[in-house]
């Protein structure tokens, strides 16, 4: 009896035990002290760096750039505009002050095709009643004075036999000149003068409404040569004009290539303005009057890295940083400082060395990672 008693008291002790695990309401911890599972999921790792698993990398496009240390050109970063060629651009404006009539092709709007010498719009030149009517009583006299002097020319050579050949050819003069005169005025009553274009190109810009009124030196269209366009930048050291080796613009992920025209010899807004020049298709896609960032590329060099602009992030510190492949699945944040060098490349002057991998495509990505 002794070993069956004791089993049902070593039973309510461990009944007992479980009863008493358990809190009352509101002092249930549940699962509090069980401890995370890490996984193979993309996670920030308590030294900063980044685990980021291989299948994850092919799903957000990673890509890689084996780093090469070299000579970098000293470049500065330069704020300029877009501007139109002297020589494939102008201006459309008024000579007169009038009311303005479509061309034989209408008024064209902006981003049409024009070609040199065609007659865009017509200005209706705009007079008072009182100099209208003035042109209108002289027209009229020099009209009846016209009819006088074809009479008289047609007596005179009745009479060519009797009365000297001067006379004649006095009144034949006369009578061309009236009716000279009365062209003249006839033509300033209802002529209109034609706006035409100055150069083939597009429409840039256009301020024409069919009646419109326009005043003189009123300016109606600009045009412009899309494939002839120049850049200025202002550049606040005179020294920058004496030391171009190179220039660029970056239009999103690409570089395009300036030429450097020449720097003006007089100052504006306390800077010395640089004129660059593109061929081909490169400053179609740029408007005039569009700000651009001009990295000019100076002769002396720096010693550095060139990584994609793209490369380089800011992390919680607002310190510049790239991200390095130091594992397959590892990446590691690398605090660098920075120089320009030609917009769609930056040259990375401390904290990078030769040869590592710096993540290039979806970098913002792994840096977004937490």
């Amino acid at each position: 009896m002794k070993p069956r008693i004791l089993l049902v008291m070593l039973c309510l002790i461990t009944a007992g035990a479980s009863w008493n695990a358990f809190a009352g309401d509101g002092h249930d911890h549940g699962d509090e002290d069980t401890a995370p599972v890490g996984g193979n999921g993309p996670r920030r790792l308590p030294d900063g760096s980044v685990f980021l698993p291989k299948p994850a990398q092919r799903q957000i496009g990673v890509r890689t750039l084996v780093t090469e240390a070299g000579e970098l050109p000293r470049t500065v970063a330069l704020a300029g505009k877009v501007v139109m060629d002297p020589n494939a651009g102008g201006k459309v404006q008024a000579a007169v002050a009038g009311r303005l009539e479509a061309g034989p092709r209408g008024l064209p709007g902006i981003g049409q095709t024009v070609k040199k010498g065609e007659v865009l719009a017509y200005v209706v030149p705009s007079a008072g009643q009182i100099e209208r009517s003035n042109q209108m009583a002289q027209l009229a006299e020099l009209r009846a004075a016209k009819v006088l002097a074809e009479k008289r020319v047609a007596r005179l050579k009745e009479l060519a036999d009797t009365i000297p050949r001067k006379e004649i050819e006095a009144a034949e003069s006369e009578l061309a000149s009236l009716a000279a005169r009365a062209t003249a005025v006839g033509a300033g009553l209802s002529n209109r003068d034609a706006l035409m274009a100055p150069v083939a190109g597009v429409i840039a810009s256009s301020n024409a409404v069919a009646g419109q009124v326009v005043d003189a030196r009123e300016l109606v269209f600009e045009i412009v040569d899309p494939k002839r366009l120049r850049v200025e930048a202002l550049a606040y050291d005179a020294d920058t004009a004496v030391d171009v080796a190179g220039a660029s613009v970056a239009v999103g992920e690409q570089r395009v290539k300036l030429d450097f025209l020449g720097a003006a010899r007089s100052l504006r807004e306390q800077a010395l303005p640089l004129a660059f020049g593109a061929a081909g298709d490169s400053l179609a896609r740029f408007a005039v009057g569009q700000p651009v960032e001009v990295f000019v590329q100076t002769r002396s060099t720096l010693q550095g890295v060139s990584v994609p602009a793209g490369s380089v992030l800011k992390n919680p510190a607002n310190q510049t940083i790239v991200w390095v492949k130091t594992a397959p699945e590892r990446f590691e944040p690398r605090t660098v400082t920075t120089a320009p060098l030609d917009g769609a490349n930056v040259a990375v002057t401390s904290g990078l060395a030769a040869g590592e991998r710096v993540a290039t495509n979806a970098a913002t990505l792994i840096n977004q990672i937490r």
